[in-house]
C-alpha cells in the first residue's frame, strides 16, 4: 500500500463513537474511570489479589475489569471502587462550556 492509498480519518475523541456503539459517552467515562483505577492499584503496588480484597470482586473479575472488559460494571460501581480505594469523589453539575447538551467528563486534582 503507497501513502497516497492510505485513508486517514481523524477520530471524533471518543472512540466508541467512531464506532457507533450506543452510549458511546458513557463507556468512554467508564474507561477513564477504568483507567484510574488501574494507575492506583499500580500506584499502591499492590498485586490483583490484593487489590481483589480491597474491592470486594474476585482476582479474575479484577484482571478482567483491568483488560477493558468494563461493561457489565455501572458507573456507579466504578465509583464505588474508586472510593474503596481510598479515593474521593465530588460530582459538580455546572452549565455547559459551549452551547448544545451537556457533557460527562472525569477532571482529577492529582496524577491518579
Amino acid at each position: 500500500m503507497t501513502v497516497s492509498e492510505t485513508n486517514v480519518q481523524a477520530g471524533s475523541g471518543n472512540v466508541f463513537a467512531d464506532l457507533g456503539l450506543a452510549d458511546a459517552e458513557a463507556h468512554i467515562v467508564k474507561a477513564e474511570l477504568v483507567t484510574r483505577i488501574d494507575a492506583i492499584v499500580r500506584q499502591l503496588g499492590i498485586t490483583q489479589a490484593e487489590a481483589a480484597r480491597l474491592l470486594g470482586l474476585s482476582q479474575p473479575d479484577v484482571s478482567r475489569l483491568l483488560r477493558g472488559d468494563f461493561r457489565e460494571y455501572s458507573l456507579e460501581r466504578l465509583l464505588r471502587l474508586l472510593t474503596a480505594l481510598g479515593r474521593d469523589i465530588d460530582i459538580v453539575i455546572r452549565q455547559p462550556q459551549s452551547a448544545g447538551s451537556g457533557k460527562l467528563r472525569i477532571a482529577a486534582s492529582e496524577t491518579v
